[in-house]
């Protein structure tokens, strides 16, 4: 079985990952266990390098603040604002301190230098304005939408006035309460106000889609969709918003699935521009059900990667990484009768494993689920490892 094991296995790049693929996918997904180790986002920068000088990417989207991710396009593409100053305001999560995302900016933009708009790569994030402690208020989104729509459309066609949305939004304090998260009854989500926002926010974004054949057309197109993704943000934020004041035990299955809705939408979006390379965490991009526990209570739902994966079909591609150890956040050797213990008994540091053949190589022998000590880390679960197409293993996660 340990020949069969090797043979699976190869050293990892663009051109073994693409071989375990009929085709050139126009989403690659590739997930991760945990965040904030920079030794797995240094391996996405040199794949996504690969990916652009073999493959023809252009565009590379993580999990971060889809609007946040507007600053970080704006700088590789065109300059604007300093290194700093982007990794300060264009990222969320605190993934702006990170020295691999610096880096992966710094190379982007390096890249564009000189190079016409045609060939330059692109930088998106595909979260909503979202964080663990609540949501962003819906104003910048929303206001953005129906400025660019009151610039280009007939003004009887919108259906307020700026001034009748910022009457509705109130202060953003309002919108961005931390307690809101765990008690629904400080949530102003189900308001009258919020209600009626919802409404006008949708009639927005119809009026957006009833424009696209004058507005899709127009140049800048990046300024067209920027605007659907205004209008995909303000209607996901206040969906979320409204969930927030739900006191049904539904409440938290509710949210955990709007936020992966916004991220599929984004990624289908993006996909319409070619191919992208989209990291993130492993339960956002696999096929199958997400699960986890929040607040005691299990949860289940379809995440992003399932959503892009009913929409696309083979056109979507998920590599999961998995990894050995991560000493310094108490996750040893792992037990020789889990997939990652079969895997560490490989000789490389990192590979990438054709994951449907290494399936068929246990038969209905399936390596027993690894249990972690650490909460920040999700093992690979065995039981999808047919549905996955590849798995990047990572033998040893050192402190940086």
């Amino acid at each position: 079985m340990a020949t069969d094991i090797k043979d699976t296995a190869h050293a990892v790049g663009a051109a073994a990952v693409m071989r375990l693929l009929p085709a050139r996918p126009r989403i690659l997904a590739l997930g991760e266990p945990t965040h904030g180790e920079d030794t797995l986002l240094d391996l996405r920068n040199a794949l996504f390098r690969q990916l652009v000088e073999e493959e023809g990417y252009r565009t590379i989207a993580i999990e971060s603040d889809c609007l946040r991710g507007l600053v970080v396009d704006d700088h590789v593409t065109s300059g604007t604002g300093t290194l700093d100053e982007v990794m300060e305001r264009g990222l969320s999560h605190g993934w702006g301190a990170s020295a691999a995302n610096r880096e992966l900016v710094r190379w982007m933009r390096a890249h564009n230098d000189g190079r016409p708009a045609s060939e330059q790569l692109r930088f998106a994030g595909v979260d909503g304005p979202l964080e663990i402690t609540g949501a962003a208020s819906p104003r910048q989104a929303l206001t953005a939408l129906h400025g660019y729509l009151a610039a280009r459309v007939d003004a009887d066609l919108l259906p307020c006035t700026a001034e009748t949305l910022d009457r509705l939004l109130g202060t953003d304090d309002l919108w961005t309460d931390p307690a809101a998260m765990r008690d629904p009854a400080r949530s102003v989500g189900q308001s009258a106000e919020a209600a009626r926002l919802r409404l006008l926010a949708d009639d927005l974004v119809a009026l957006l889609d009833a424009q696209t054949p004058q507005l899709s057309t127009a140049r800048p197109r990046d300024e067209w969709d920027r605007a659907r993704l205004y209008g995909r943000t303000a209607t996901g934020l206040l969906r979320y918003h409204h969930w927030m004041a739900d006191a049904s035990p539904a409440r938290l299955t509710r949210l955990v699935g709007v936020r992966d809705q916004m991220m599929a939408h984004n990624l289908l979006a993006l996909a319409e521009r070619g191919p992208v390379l989209v990291h993130a965490h492993n339960s956002h991009l696999q096929r199958e059900k997400s699960t986890m526990r929040m607040g005691g209570a299990p949860l289940e739902w379809w995440g992003a990667g399932a959503l892009v994966n009913a929409a696309l079909g083979q056109e979507y591609a998920f590599v999961a990484t998995a990894l050995g150890t991560i000493r310094h956040q108490g996750v040893g050797t792992p037990p020789p009768d889990t997939l990652e213990g079969l895997l560490y008994a490989l000789p490389e540091d990192a590979c990438v494993v054709d994951a449907p053949r290494l399936a068929a190589a246990l038969g209905d022998t399936r390596p027993a689920p690894r249990v972690s000590p650490w909460f920040g880390y999700a093992p690979f679960d065995p039981a999808h490892l047919a549905d996955s197409d590849g798995i990047v293993f990572v033998r040893d996660v050192p402190q940086i």
